[in-house]
């Protein structure tokens, strides 16, 4: 998976490499699915969200440019795989989920594998999480219509937003860097994910 869905495509930095190589993916789907769990795609986890594609989940995570010692929150922890990456790669992560069981699974399977630096919240992602913010780096990983405000208020100032911006069926996924001047937006390419549902995401 790592050598010809990451590493032939682009994806360049060692410790994301390292970190996809060491966590076992097919334990954050159904274990009927788990002999496609290192295809290249997403798989349906219910409730009508996916497990991100490897590529992508790579090409975010390095796109976060994580050196070791970052507060991480993550939007949407779906599956908690993106989430133990981040785990692997970061002093904290911070992640927020909508969907109950969703949160209640992928914390059991991190606890499972030891990822103690992970806190889950249930709620409303697009409000972020301003008791632990300011944050030096957010992925949010479902479609967004626009820039949700409040990720953009806590994100620390040099930090990075990993974001797919656009309509219902298709987004750009854009870097968001907070610089003293203002926001710097770059593009990352195109993409396909799940709605962003909240208050400043999509309507329920």
């Amino acid at each position: 998976m790592v050598q010809e869905q990451l590493v032939a495509r682009g994806i360049r930095d060692p410790r994301v490499l390292q970190a996809m190589r060491k966590i076992p993916r097919h334990l954050f789907v159904e274990s009927a699915l788990a002999g496609r769990a290192y295809d290249d795609g997403p798989l349906p986890i219910g409730e009508k969200q996916t497990i991100s594609q490897p590529y992508m989940v790579g090409l975010m995570t390095q796109a976060l440019e994580l050196k070791g010692d970052e507060r991480v929150l993550e939007v949407g922890t779906g599956s908690g795989y993106q989430t133990a990456v981040l785990a692997e790669l970061c002093r904290n992560v911070f992640s927020i989920e909508k969907i109950r069981s969703f949160a209640l699974r992928a914390r059991a399977v991190l606890d499972e594998l030891g990822y103690y630096n992970v806190a889950i919240h249930v709620g409303d992602g697009t409000l972020g999480w301003s008791e632990h913010a300011p944050f030096d780096a957010i992925v949010v990983t479902a479609g967004a219509p626009g820039l949700p405000q409040p990720l953009v208020e806590q994100l620390a100032l040099g930090g990075r937003l990993v974001i797919p911006l656009g309509d219902e069926q298709a987004q750009l996924l854009k870097r968001v860097r907070r610089t003293a001047e203002g926001l710097e937006e770059e593009q990352l390419g195109e993409c396909r994910f799940v709605k962003l549902w909240g208050k400043y995401g999509w309507a329920d």
